[in-house]
């Protein structure tokens, strides 16, 4: 009777334990307020400035961070999430251009991101929303044979200086990141 019941144990831990890689595997919070999206080189923006078709396009973040529009000197968008950077055109052009100007910003098109190493297609992507290490190889061909799905390093822009990050294949990518994707060597 007691090997019975050992038995009947046994069988009961393997049944839960093979149910259990089928729920939640992990779980992470998505992006915040503390760490909202921030301008930089390459991003590209819908301005509308309500009442002045002459104002209002699309524009693209150039390489010293800023925005050229007409009759206004180079506006720094780097480092600034939309809504900043909306406040800030409004009090420019409040100050040399209009009265109680009125700004909507969109961003159309995020700056791309990189991946090297151990993927089929190693390069520059566009950026999708929401978007994982996995998701990034997936878009890249996928990984290799010899792919280290457990030693990936992201390098990214962090305002005024780079970090590199140890991450594994489920961490999140942001736009203007280089994934590397290291080689196993067993």
């Amino acid at each position: 009777m007691k090997l019975r019941s050992v038995l009947v144990l046994i069988a009961a831990a393997v049944f839960l334990s093979a149910c259990a890689a089928r729920g939640v595997i992990a779980e992470r919070p998505a992006l915040t307020e503390g760490n909202a999206y921030l301008l930089d080189t390459g991003d590209k923006l819908r301005i509308t400035v309500f009442g002045q078709a002459d104002l209002s396009g699309e524009y693209t973040v150039d390489g010293t961070g800023a925005i050229s529009m007409p009759l206004l000197p180079p506006i720094s968008a780097r480092g600034l999430t939309a809504e900043e950077f909306e406040a800030a055109l409004e009090a420019e052009l409040g100050e040399k251009l209009l009265r109680n100007p009125n700004v909507s910003i969109q961003v159309t098109q995020f700056r791309p991101f990189f991946i090297l190493g151990e993927v089929k297609n190693a390069g520059q992507y566009p950026y999708v929303s929401g978007m994982t290490v996995q998701s990034a190889a997936a878009i890249a061909g996928g990984f290799t044979y010899r792919a280290n799905v457990d030693r990936v390093t992201i390098t990214r822009n962090r305002g005024d200086h780079i970090v590199e990050l140890g991450v594994d294949s489920n961490e999140a990518v942001l736009p203007g990141d280089t994934i590397l994707v290291r080689e196993r060597y067993f």
